[in-house]
């Protein structure tokens, strides 16, 4: 079928704007602080910051990972925000309970499973699809926080807001990773809404960020709650802004916002070595993905062997494979497909898929298994990978020793391309596999009405053998959000690295068609080896964004992302 030329050239020009982005800057081990009362986590100093004022005035984690997020909607606009979803995890230090809170967006109850097909079934081009209004959900930040903070939170909700108003209307300095993925990014001078928004003046050295359009978003959910959103005004203005975009306008309705809850849900736990890794449920495939990756390598005797070891990369990436294996074939939201959680991550399951790998030759293909029924499925059709990039994580520890850890995410950089009450406004929905059947199989993350599409969101809690919370993580990134987190759990348990140390490591994934390493780092050498052994190796930049904190006998110590602008800040 023949586009029309319009919509060509919009899409050969996000073809290149949401590849590989540019060169990374050098990243070191200088980011990690140590404090002794509290720390914030996040991907811009400015939001860390008022995270700290929070926790300084009294607050708890909670409160702080709410200001936080509130505060990345102004600051780092283009991965994050109240227009998009995520998942927290929370750590009660009292109870030592732990608490899983799920705000992902919901598909339109109109939608359905050729939702992005054209009519005879072709699948739309993913590029395409992200930026029509078919692809924005009802966005569920805004529900989740108020939800957690409810049942966790100490100061009251509207405080929460203060200071991002007055950040929002008296502007910062651009950060300079939103003015490089701006100048890198020719496709936004084709969208009015963040033309104007994120313009770069040729005679200014440094821009301004201001949105004073947003502060007054932020003043009226201070004011009123999420009502003004979700039977308010905001979200008609919401929904309208998507219904006009052409082509394939949004069918959002007021009954989509209305009905939208946050849930809670138990979250995924299990056990690699003497630790206890706890994650994100279904619709999230993070932690379950996470723990099959851990409970093969667990078979390994990984502590002897090198970072920059031929060996250790294969095993590696071998595990992923298989994990994202199971990924595509069983997970979705668990409201609409049965997910066997618990097979999936059985230790008698993942010694046998363990047994499925050869230690010297890539599998020529990795197929899902079916837990207590067999080890390999070689019916199921090859994995995919998905073509997300964004996302933002944050983590909060308080001097109480409760915790948050959040991702949240608007999908791709910049979202659907369109904004609605200062918010840059999400393109989730393409998060769902365009194809209801694969190999004449149904597809667990088809587009279905209502229904929240699978994510690979990894926020993540690590405790010992006596129970005690040691490492508060999690990264953006996409589906290589699992590989990033992988990584630097296998730094942390296995090598004892600082958690700082083990998020500088190069990062090492497979998603199901290429192994992907570190472009610019010592893996590069062993890159004939790998192909060698059956790989298909692609140098990447792999920008991840993993945050995080770790438990030390002083305290806590924070670590950033050097590859991106994190800060961790404490006292």
């Amino acid at each position: 079928m023949k586009l029309p030329i319009p919509l060509i050239v919009i899409l050969s020009v996000l073809s290149v704007a949401c590849s590989e982005g540019p060169e990374l800057d050098d990243h070191s081990a200088t980011n990690a602080i140590h404090a002794e009362e509290h720390v914030v986590v996040s991907a811009n100093w400015y939001a860390s910051d008022i995270g700290r004022e929070i926790l300084r005035q009294g607050g708890n984690a909670m409160d702080a990972a709410v200001a936080t997020k509130i505060a990345l909607t102004f600051s780092e606009p283009h991965e994050t925000g109240l227009g998009g979803g995520g998942f927290l995890l929370y750590y009660d230090a009292e109870s030592r309970e732990q608490h899983f809170y799920d705000g992902r967006e919901t598909a339109p109850l109109i939608a359905t499973p050729n939702w992005f097909r054209f009519p005879g079934g072709i699948p739309i081009n993913h590029w395409l699809a992200m930026i029509t209004g078919r692809a924005v959900g009802t966005p569920g930040m805004i529900a989740m926080l108020h939800k957690a903070h409810e049942e966790h939170g100490r100061l009251p909700w509207a405080t929460l807001f203060e200071q991002s108003i007055q950040l929002a209307e008296e502007g910062i300095p651009m950060p300079n990773r939103l003015r490089r993925q701006a100048a890198y990014d020719p496709s936004l001078m084709l969208f009015p809404d963040l033309r104007r928004y994120i313009s770069l003046p040729a005679n200014s050295e440094q821009p301004k960020l201001r949105n004073p359009q947003l502060a007054e978003s932020f003043r009226q959910l201070a004011n009123r709650g999420p009502a003004v959103f979700y039977e308010g005004d905001m979200g008609a203005d919401y929904r309208a802004r998507a219904a006009r975009r052409w082509p394939w306008p949004s069918e959002l309705s007021r009954e989509d916002f209305v009905n939208y809850r946050a849930v809670k849900r138990d979250l995924v736990c299990g056990e690699y070595r003497e630790w206890q890794i706890c994650g994100a449920p279904p619709p999230s495939s993070g932690g379950i993905a996470l723990l099959q990756i851990l409970g093969v390598l667990e078979h390994y005797d990984i502590e002897a062997m090198q970072p920059d070891s031929t060996e250790f990369i294969h095993l590696l990436a071998e595990s992923n494979r298989m994990a994202f294996a199971d990924r595509q074939f069983h997970i979705g939201d668990p409201d609409f497909v049965r997910v066997n959680t618990q097979g999936l991550i059985d230790k008698d399951y993942l010694r046998q898929r363990y047994e499925l790998l050869d230690p010297a030759k890539a599998l020529v293909k990795a197929n899902p298994g079916i837990p207590g029924v067999v080890a390999e499925f070689e019916g199921a059709p090859p994995v995919e990978e998905d073509e997300e990039a964004g996302t933002s994580h944050l983590a909060v520890v308080d001097s109480q020793g409760n915790a948050a850890s959040m991702t949240g995410s608007i999908e791709a950089p910049f979202g659907s391309r369109m904004m609605s009450g200062g918010m840059i406004m999400n393109n989730q929905m393409t998060d769902f596999d365009f194809r209801p059947q694969r190999a004449g199989l149904p597809v667990a993350n088809k587009v279905e009405g209502g229904k929240r599409p699978r994510s690979s969101m990894a926020p993540t809690f690590v405790f010992d053998q006596e129970g005690e919370l040691q490492f508060i993580l999690g990264s953006r990134g996409g589906s290589r959000i699992i590989g990033y987190v992988a990584k630097t759990l296998v730094g942390i348990l296995d090598w004892e690295l600082s958690l700082q140390e083990a998020i500088d490591l190069p990062n090492i994934l497979h998603r199901g068609e290429r192994l992907e390493i570190e472009r610019g780092t010592f893996l590069e050498q062993h890159q004939s080896a790998l192909t060698e052994m059956g790989h298909r190796v692609s140098l990447e930049g792999l920008e991840s964004g993993l945050h995080g904190i770790e438990r030390t006998p002083q305290g806590w110590r924070g670590a950033a992302d050097g590859r991106m602008e994190g800060a961790a800040l404490g006292d």
